[in-house]
C-alpha cells in the first residue's frame, strides 16, 4: 500500500519551509548550533550566497524542527486513523492560509494566525468514526507534548543530552498549544468535530 503520492510528498516539503520562514524570528535558535559571526564576510562576494544562507539560517531551521513535526504529525494522525478504517486520506498544503501567513510576518503584523495544512477524507463515516478521526490529530500533539515533557523531567537525559534541550523545550509548548488550540469546540476546529460527533453518536444531536 502506497500511503503517500508524490503530491502530498511536496506539500509536506513546502509547508515546512514555509512555515520555518514565518516562524524563524519567532523561534531563535540556540546560539550551540552553529553561529559564525564571520559568516556575513565570507559571504560578501555572493549577494545570491548571502541570500541563501541568510534563508536558510540556524533559526529558520531551528522554527522547521520544533514547528514542522507538531504540524505534520497532527495530520498524520487524522490521515492514518481514517486510512485504518478503510477511507482513502490525502494530506494537503493549505497554499492559501501560508501564503496569509507570509503575509503577515512580512508587515510584522505581531500576530500571525494561520492553518498550514489539512487532510481531505473521502467517504461517508459514522459519527462515532468522524469523531475518532478528529481526535487523533491532537492526541498524536498530546503524546508529543508528554514524551517531550517526560525527557525534560530526565535529569540523565538532560545532563547527556544538553544541546536538545532548548528544542525540547519549544516543542513541548508548541504541541500543548496545538491540542489545547484545536479542542476548542467551536466550528471547524477539531474539537467541534470531536464532541460534535460524540453527540450524534449518543443521539443529542
Amino acid at each position: 500500500m502506497v500511503f503517500f503520492n508524490i503530491l502530498e510528498i511536496i506539500d509536506i516539503i513546502a509547508m515546512s519551509l514555509v512555515i520555518g520562514f514565518i516562524f524563524k524570528d519567532m523561534f531563535r535558535a540556540p546560539k550551540h548550533m552553529g553561529y559564525d559571526p564571520l559568516s556575513h564576510y565570507k559571504y560578501r562576494k555572493s549577494s545570491t550566497s548571502a541570500a541563501l544562507k541568510n534563508f536558510f539560517s540556524d533559526d529558520f531551521k531551528f522554527a522547521v524542527m520544533v514547528t514542522a513535526p507538531a504540524v505534520i504529525f497532527h495530520e498524520f494522525g487524522h490521515k492514518f486513523v481514517a486510512l485504518a478504517m478503510g477511507f482513502t486520506a490525502e494530506f494537503h498544503a493549505a497554499y492559501g492560509w501560508l501564503v496569509l501567513g507570509i503575509v503577515m510576518k512580512l508587515i510584522s503584523s505581531g500576530f500571525v494566525f494561520f492553518v498550514p495544512a489539512y487532510v481531505s477524507i473521502y467517504g461517508a463515516m459514522h459519527p462515532l468514526q468522524h469523531s475518532l478521526i478528529a481526535f487523533a490529530g491532537p492526541l498524536v500533539n498530546l503524546i508529543i507534548f508528554t514524551a517531550s515533557w517526560l525527557l525534560l523531567k530526565n535529569k540523565q537525559f538532560a545532563r547527556t543530552h544538553k544541546k536538545w534541550i532548548p528544542a525540547l523545550h519549544m516543542t513541548k509548548r508548541i504541541n500543548l498549544f496545538l491540542f489545547v488550540f484545536n479542542m476548542i469546540p467551536i466550528p471547524g476546529f477539531d474539537g467541534s468535530k470531536v464532541f460534535g460527533g460524540l453527540l450524534k453518536w449518543i443521539g443529542i444531536l
